[in-house]
């Protein structure tokens, strides 16, 4: 080992002999250990957040809407539409859709409306959703128990079921906005009533859907909707969701007016926009804390040079040169930003490990869309983190190491 470092690995130890840092490189290596575990949470529960909606949203929405425009969502030559776009060399599937909504009761007095879907399960090798791998019981299948008086199958969000307290097996009547009539007779609009009868309850994590979402047989939807042979849309599901974007604008080019496309960033733009908002500021914030860990050090190696003056005085008197003095004050920055940043950077994986594992911070679903507090750590991330960490430890030597280096012989052992 150098000189330097010989001499800088002396100066962060206790004095008196005592082979064990010193109270001031303590509270300054924790400082930067504070710091980079707190950044490496905040930051990874930021990207777990952003990572955790994404999936639960695509669970029960594709990567892109083939719609039209209109006043209504309505597509009736959607068979040929939807070869075209499966002939796109990144569509891996692509389906119609119906969607509507309707006032559900299962007999009592209790009755709210939700979102309606209709989907057509023909979709080749591949799903477009996944909401099929989230069923507690039943399928999409639709399969009834025979009974004749039903309009046919429905699965629900499992919230949504809950409150209606309609499980497998029970009938619940649907009131749907087409097909309704003016009564004469009783002065007011009187709604066309349907009866299905639930075969399947999914739970897919994602609040909103688990809570106002309910689903049909494709056919089924279509007279329920009243739209005949028609479609409300066509889903698609690309190779990679983050080309949905790209995908979407070639399609639109392909297919031309009246047709029209919107992706799931599109959908979720607000939403994601304010996570990374939020991801920027909260690591501005807690940078700060790193920046005040780095006074800590300028403020322990000030110390370091005002005593050890006599020590640095001698020397120099030696023919010490003021390089090897700066480098020595140099190493003793470098030496409590490595151990800092090394605790730091190996209590903040662990920390979120054990939040992200052990799912120790529970949230209110009906308020965060999610049951519990992601993290997910990036490497780009924890690289980024420990090298701001290092650079900001070094550049608080300079103050210190020039003040040292600055010390005149003469007037640092007159006394001596």
């Amino acid at each position: 080992m150098s000189l330097e470092f010989r001499i800088a690995a002396r100066y962060l130890m206790s004095p008196r002999g005592a082979k064990r840092p010193s109270l001031i490189t303590f509270i300054a290596a924790g400082g930067v250990t504070v710091g980079i575990m707190a950044l490496i949470v905040v930051m990874g529960v930021m990207n777990g957040l952003q990572n955790d909606l994404r999936e639960k949203i695509l669970i029960a929405s594709p990567h892109l809407h083939v719609l039209t425009w209109g006043r209504g969502l309505r597509l009736d030559d959607w068979q040929e539409t939807v070869e075209t776009i499966r002939n796109h060399p990144d569509v891996v599937a692509a389906t119609p859709f119906v969607r509507s909504e309707g006032v559900f009761s299962a007999g009592a007095d209790y009755a709210e409306g939700a979102v309606l879907m209709g989907i057509y399960q023909d979709t080749g090798s591949v799903s477009v959703t996944a909401i099929a791998n989230y069923f507690t019981t039943g399928d999409l299948d639709f399969e009834t128990t025979g009974n004749e008086e039903v309009d046919g199958g429905i699965v629900m969000g499992v919230r949504l079921a809950e409150r209606l307290s309609a499980f497998p097996g029970t009938v619940v009547q649907v009131a749907a906005p087409a097909g309704s009539k003016f009564s004469s007779s009783l002065g007011a609009v009187s709604p066309k009533y349907w009866w299905f009868e639930v075969t399947g309850v999914f739970e897919t994590g994602m609040y909103e859907y688990d809570n106002k979402h309910a689903v049909l047989a494709f056919p089924v939807a279509q007279r329920f909707a009243g739209l005949d042979s028609a479609a409300s849309g066509i889903e698609v599901r690309v190779a990679d969701a983050w080309d949905a974007s790209r995908v979407g604008e070639e399609l639109s080019e392909t297919l031309a007016y009246p047709y029209r496309t919107l992706d799931w960033q599109q959908l979720n733009a607000q939403l994601f926009s304010a996570l990374q908002l939020e991801k920027l500021a909260m690591g501005l914030v807690l940078l700060l804390i790193t920046v005040v860990a780095a006074f800590n050090i300028v403020s322990t190696l000030t110390m370091t040079v005002t005593d050890k003056r006599r020590e640095i005085g001698i020397l120099k008197a030696m023919g010490l040169p003021m390089k090897s003095i700066r480098k020595i004050f140099l190493w003793q920055g470098a030496a409590i930003g490595v151990v800092g940043t090394g605790l730091g950077t190996l209590t903040g994986l662990l920390l979120a490990w054990l939040i992200d594992s052990k799912k120790l911070i529970e949230l209110d679903a009906s308020l965060y869309f999610i049951d519990h507090l992601p993290v997910q750590v990036t490497m780009s991330d924890v690289l980024l983190i420990t090298f701001a960490s290092m650079s900001v430890a070094v550049l608080a030597t300079i103050y210190p190491s020039r003040r040292a280096a600055s010390l005149r012989p003469v007037e640092a052992i007159r006394y001596e």
